[in-house]
């Protein structure tokens, strides 16, 4: 059994390394700069309380992700992978056929869209040099589980196609689960990720985490609420433990590198840092990042937060590492 996140933030500055430096849970400090962004963050959600995973909260949401600045020299235009919609996000003079990023967005399988994330792909997109196709998967409650998975698989084996294998899969939230679940129940014949990079991955449905409860009271963005009407409607009455939804269910052996970077303030914690600890039982490289003071997907707030910047830049030095 893993460690409760309580017991591993004891060890907060320095690194987690268990037996053979498989896995490593890195700790970062909250800068000054940033905790005061984060009170003024937490007094605001005070006031309109935690996001709402229903249809009739997505446009807010893609007013909310959209504040992301789109990065200079970075071009954006809608595209089709597979069939599957969403938006390309490439710098300038890079090229899908030399490796390219797919990247799927976050909202509880019920909300986001690939034009809302154009910003944080194309912070992402210039930090590591390759082209990023955001995907438009089909969402909850219009189209059920296994919807999400299948689209994300189609484009995935598709674009590991076009490129010789040289894609990395990204994804946040819900997506970050999704991406984690496709690399590990992908068929024979589709070559692994190079790597996988999620933020705030939400990996078990079923919400067993300890720091569902544990940081209830601190998490601003997220409850337990919330998540459970995301599971529902995606779900729709579906195994919330198969692998295809529940990482933690899935093949391990087939999994790439990982980088995963969550918040240290955030419910779903423990679904980071369980996943970190069943992949190293397994033998797997996984580096995790876990942020002192930080929210859901944190990396999204480039313009406020230095932790935000530096998780960006963690991203593509990981990446450039693994292409």
């Amino acid at each position: 059994m893993p460690c409760r996140w309580w017991q591993r933030d004891a060890t907060f500055g320095g690194s987690y390394q268990p037996k053979d430096n498989i896995m490593s849970i890195i700790h970062h400090d909250e800068a000054f700069r940033d905790r005061a962004a984060m009170l003024a963050m937490r007094a605001m959600m005070g006031l309109s309380g935690s996001f709402s995973i229903e249809p009739g909260a997505r446009e807010a949401y893609d007013q909310l992700i959209s504040r992301t600045k789109i990065a200079d020299g970075i071009e954006t235009y809608p595209g089709k992978v597979a069939g599957m919609p969403g938006w390309w996000v490439s710098p300038a003079g890079t090229h899908v056929e030399d490796g390219a990023i797919l990247y799927v967005h976050g909202g509880g399988y019920v909300l986001g869209s690939a034009e809302a994330y154009r910003g944080l792909a194309s912070q992402i997109a210039i930090r590591a040099g390759r082209p990023i196709f955001v995907i438009d998967y089909a969402l909850a409650p219009e189209n059920p589980f296994p919807a999400a998975y299948d689209d994300v698989s189609t484009a995935y084996a598709e674009l590991a196609s076009t490129t010789g294998g040289k894609v990395a899969l990204m994804g946040d939230s819900a997506g970050g689960g999704a991406v984690l679940s496709v690399a590990m129940n992908r068929a024979e014949a589709i070559p692994a990720p190079v790597a996988i990079v999620v933020y705030s991955p939400w990996v078990d449905p079923a919400l067993e985490g300890e720091s569902v409860e544990g940081l209830g009271d601190v998490d601003p963005i997220l409850n337990r609420q919330s998540l459970t009407d995301g599971a529902r409607q995606y779900l729709a009455g579906a195994d919330p433990s198969d692998p295809r939804v529940n990482a933690l269910k899935a093949n391990f052996a087939k999994l790439p590198p990982v980088r995963i970077d969550v918040g240290g303030d955030e419910i779903l914690l423990d679904d980071s840092l369980r996943f970190e600890a069943v992949a190293g039982e397994a033998g797997r490289q996984v580096e995790t990042h876990v942020w002192k003071g930080m929210v859901h997907v944190f990396p999204t707030n480039v313009a406020m937060l230095k932790a935000s910047a530096h998780a960006l830049d963690g991203t593509a030095e990981f990446l450039k590492r693994q292409f």
